[in-house]
């Protein structure tokens, strides 16, 4: 197999149900999940430490998942043979692992700068990536109809990779570093 085909050599590209120019919203919402795939491979090089096994366990899971997402955005709505890859269950998982990080690290009272430990900032890296692709699928969205479990996704997955990273940061034993200037616009919720 040739890694290289010739057929895009005039600024087009196939996805499912025809043939769009390179710079289609579609293939730049897909390309910019392609990214997100690649930081969470970054982030996992940095997973060594013991502590962050079930973590890096996770961030392969997602990897697949992000696969998925482009899949479903990569389709030309109605010229799909099968159903849709990205559905409800894998966003309620997103969810239940953002509950269990932001319970690890401590409370949260205002904004952070991305850092603390290299792995935290990787996955900082992988939020914000994450925060562009789900501008893309925004703007895709306007054009042409959507797997909309994906955009959910992507929204829920940046949220993700915010507790995620302040995890691994308590994990690791480093605090995160507050945003010198902000005021307080995290407050606790009060128990009913």
């Amino acid at each position: 197999m040739n890694l290289y085909t010739r057929t895009g050599d005039k600024g087009k590209t196939s996805i499912i149900g025809g043939r769009v120019d390179k710079d289609d919203l579609r293939v730049e919402a897909y390309g910019t999940i392609d990214e997100v795939n690649s930081f969470t491979g970054l982030a996992m090089t940095w997973m060594i430490d013991e502590t962050l096994k079930d973590m890096k366990q996770e961030f392969e899971k997602i990897q697949h998942e992000l696969f998925d997402c482009g899949s479903d955005l990569a389709v030309i709505h109605g010229k799909q043979k099968h159903p849709y890859k990205t559905t409800p269950d894998m966003i309620e998982f997103l969810e239940t692992r953002i509950d269990a990080y932001t319970a690890e690290a401590p409370p949260l009272e205002r904004f952070i700068l991305p850092g603390g430990t290299e792995v935290a900032a990787a996955i900082h890296v992988a939020r914000t990536v994450a925060r562009r692709a789900e501008r893309c699928i925004v703007s895709l969205k306007k054009e042409t109809e959507i797997n909309e479990h994906v955009l959910t996704y992507m929204n829920r997955l940046s949220d993700y990779f915010f507790a995620a990273a302040r995890a691994a940061n308590a994990r690791l034993g480093s605090k995160d570093v507050e945003y010198e200037r902000s005021a307080i616009v995290f407050t606790k919720k009060k128990e009913s």
